[in-house]
């Protein structure tokens, strides 16, 4: 079969490799699609090394169709569509015994220590199989629709954390993927009013598309001016950070209100650190939070959401690639062409 492998930072090779079977245990998958991840781009920069192997096939956000089922396995049929939550946890460590599986300090991570979707097929471990990872889809929607349960479930998995109610005003800082994704989860969630930051007029377009009542260019306009003028001086709700450049940590907690929350959602450039005025925690009894992967229960959400038509994805792919041009294709990722970039074998 076709798969890019990953060879080193800059170096991706798209070649011919052994097609996998489906062993005692396992599940086989045929990849429909895999969409383009930010991890992607900075694994193969070298940004990123801490859990990558060498020779790994690249991507994590993907789906397909089972094509065969290993001995033993139960409720997989050859031809369903299947999503693949790629965060296999032990389920047996501190965190996940408190149902913080998404920070499980033994977790494998498709297309970084497993095999990913940048393939023809997948081979799904009998562990992640019997977890439930691999999830059956009830509506056979596109492939490449349904791999965005991957981000969806991690944006799902922030929001929680940092919570939107009915009547809050919210701050969404990035308006890539990520940024549309809360856009869309605050708007079910019952916000009143969605300020997007972003410098695209593009994106900043989209945004509206998708709903924003605000959506604000940060280096020609005010945007404390036009959070304080949408809530009465008072500040924002809720502020999610959704592209990772550390001064954006402060910007959101001076536009939040006392007794607001801030999430940290990217993660940040370089060594990951901002300088951070704690005084405005302090004195405004702020809440802050991060988000690290997604859990299953997370995935569930997301896939039941995008079956239900609640998430418009199918206007997020606006890019697609065949697979002998993966690296093309992260390449148009990295330079914020569209919004996601679909790998199609």
């Amino acid at each position: 079969m076709i798969a890019a492998v990953f060879r080193g930072p800059g170096e991706l090779e798209v070649t011919e490799v052994e097609t996998p079977g489906a062993g005692p245990g396992e599940v086989l998958v045929k990849t429909g699609a895999n969409t383009v991840c930010g991890t992607d781009v900075r694994i193969l920069r070298g940004e990123k090394t801490k859990g990558i192997a060498s020779d790994v096939i690249l991507g994590h956000e993907l789906a397909g169709y089972v094509a065969e089922v290993g001995e033993g396995v139960r409720g997989y049929e050859a031809g369903a569509p299947v999503v693949l939550a790629p965060a296999i946890a032990c389920r047996r460590c501190f965190f996940c015994k408190r149902g913080m599986e998404n920070v499980c300090v033994n977790k494998r991570i498709v297309g970084n220590v497993v095999d990913g979707g940048l393939a023809e097929y997948v081979r799904v471990p009998a562990e992640a199989v019997e977890a439930g990872n691999l999830f059956t889809v009830q509506k056979d929607l596109p492939s490449e629709y349904l791999a965005l349960a991957e981000p969806l479930a991690c944006c799902i998995n922030g929001q929680e954390n940092y919570r939107v109610e009915l009547d809050d005003a919210v701050l969404i800082l990035g308006a890539g993927p990520i940024g549309l994704f809360h856009l869309q989860l605050a708007l079910l969630a019952g916000a009143r009013t969605v300020i997007v930051s972003n410098p695209s007029q593009a994106r900043r377009e989209f945004a509206r598309e998708l709903g924003a009542h605000v959506a604000v260019d940060p280096t020609t306009e005010d945007l404390e001016g036009v959070v304080a003028e949408h809530t009465d001086g008072l500040g924002v709700d809720a502020a999610v950070i959704c592209i990772g450049i550390p001064s954006l940590v402060n910007d959101a907690l001076r536009m939040t209100r006392k007794g607001g929350r801030v999430n940290v959602f990217a993660g940040l450039s370089g060594a990951g650190w901002a300088e951070v005025e704690a005084n405005l925690i302090h004195y405004n009894e702020l809440v802050v939070t991060g988000a690290s992967d997604a859990r299953r229960s997370d995935f569930e959400k997301a896939i039941r959401l995008i079956e239900a038509g609640r998430i418009d994805v199918q206007c997020m792919v606006t890019h697609r690639y065949p697979l002998r041009q993966a690296l093309e294709a992260i390449e148009a990722s990295a330079g914020g062409e569209g919004i996601k970039v679909a790998v199609m074998p």
